[in-house]
């Protein structure tokens, strides 16, 4: 994995790791990444995964998804683990995701990054191991 790259053909992943969370949906969640089928066979139907498809996952940490903007109009993030919390579960995503087979590039946690993305699609999807 390193730190700031970037991807081909694949999923750009934002991470927000919340409090409660655990290394087990961090598991979870990675398998899921990887089987999803969201990519066209040649009739053009969602049938391929990640996997089939030998894409690759560019996965940045991204608190801000779990803002809570039900009062006023400053986000609360208190539903989001802390950097201490969070920076071991992001970390076991990743791993998670390169057992599965995909190879997994990164941005730097709690960092300000510029990042840039070609949506092909558009195919954006929330997954949430609560639900």
């Amino acid at each position: 994995m390193t730190p700031g790259g970037s991807i081909g053909h694949g999923f750009m992943i934002l991470l927000g790791v919340a409090q409660g969370d655990a290394s087990s949906d961090a598991r979870a969640l990675a398998q899921k990444v990887a089987k999803l089928r969201v990519f066209a066979n040649d009739e053009g139907k969602f049938d391929r995964s990640l996997v089939d498809v030998g894409g690759a996952a560019l996965v940045v940490s991204q608190f801000t998804l779990l803002a809570d903007t039900r009062k006023g109009n400053r986000p609360s993030f208190s539903d989001a683990a802390s950097q201490e919390r969070a920076i071991p579960l992001y970390e076991s995503f990743c791993d998670a995701l390169v057992a599965e087979g995909i190879a997994v590039e990164t941005g730097v946690f709690g960092a300000h990054m510029a990042v840039e993305l070609v949506n092909d699609g558009p195919v954006t999807i929330l997954l949430d191991t609560a639900a």
